[in-house]
């Protein structure tokens, strides 16, 4: 699973770099909890928790069976 993560987040990381950010994959649970580090500009961004369940997690839960959440650490 943590490959389909690490393919999908490729396609989230363009949109984030154009904003000055950058989105780092942690690890991937058993349970299917993927835990994410955003960096650069989205790292103190106000919008960052939406920018982690709205966007973020919103794809990888479409595209990778088995994600069950995404948190931000």
């Amino acid at each position: 699973m943590k490959i389909e993560v690490q393919q999908a987040l490729e396609e989230i990381r363009p949109m984030l770099q154009a904003d000055g950010g950058d989105v780092e994959l942690v690890e991937v649970t058993e349970e299917g909890i993927v835990r994410v580090r955003l960096q650069g500009a989205c790292k103190g961004c106000p919008m960052s928790q939406m920018t982690v369940k709205n966007g973020i997690e919103k794809l990888l839960m479409e595209k990778v069976d088995g994600v069950t959440e995404v948190e931000s650490v």
